[in-house]
């Protein structure tokens, strides 16, 4: 489905010259992070619901100006570049403006993440896998020879953390289960994080140094 069919406009921008107070208002009868201002039908921005409860609401919005942040996409922006932009301005609605900076409306946080939330990465079956590995010496073409020589299929991967020259990778991993391609990943210098099925590596060392206590303990 189009992402441009996610695109809401029930919610008219202020403009910059109304009260503090409409603002104010506005944010007490809903439940977004943020209102987009326009000036003479131009978008400028929008105001977070912080920012808003600041300010004397007898003034006008164009005296506190200097807080509207100007984030916004487009409707062919990739949906993941939209959740991106939804992250990094800590907002629960995105304004879509064309290619001619018309606001055309905005999409909501929750019917992004809905899109994601229908992608392989979590609909189909299978097993997570974070695994961990310098930054110089992985590389996401082994990570898919590792997966697939053990018949297994790659649903989702991507990188989930860097640290101190090191990276961890999140994998979904279908097909099979996680203990073959965990000893392979092991042969191959990764670290298993977390593995979201039994591993069976970890359980035969438990066994077997239990079984090594025992035997010293006779």
């Amino acid at each position: 489905m189009p992402l441009r069919e996610f695109i809401i406009n029930d919610i008219k921008p202020l403009h910059i010259k109304d009260k503090v107070s409409d603002l104010q208002m506005l944010f007490n009868e809903l439940t977004y992070s943020h209102i987009p201002i326009q000036n003479e039908g131009t978008y400028l921005g929008c105001i977070s619901e912080t920012d808003a409860h600041c300010f004397d609401g007898s003034k006008s919005i164009s005296d506190c100006n200097y807080v509207i942040e100007g984030f916004f996409v487009r409707p062919n922006t990739n949906w993941l570049d939209v959740l991106e932009t939804f992250a990094m301005n800590s907002c629960n609605i995105m304004p879509v403006l064309n290619e001619k900076n018309m606001y055309l409306g905005y999409y909501e946080l929750k019917d992004i993440i809905g899109l994601f939330n229908e992608t392989p990465f979590f609909s189909e079956p299978g097993g997570i896998l974070i695994v961990e590995k310098g930054l110089n010496d992985y590389s996401f073409s082994e990570i898919s020879q590792i997966v697939e020589s053990n018949d297994a299929k790659i649903l989702g991967a991507f990188v989930s953390k860097f640290e101190s020259d090191v990276v961890q990778i999140t994998l979904k991993i279908g097909n099979t289960g996680l203990n073959d391609v965990i000893q392979t990943f092991r042969r191959y210098s990764y670290n298993i994080v977390s593995g979201h099925e039994e591993d069976t590596y970890v359980e035969n060392l438990k066994e077997r140094s239990e079984y090594l206590r025992k035997y010293l303990d006779i």
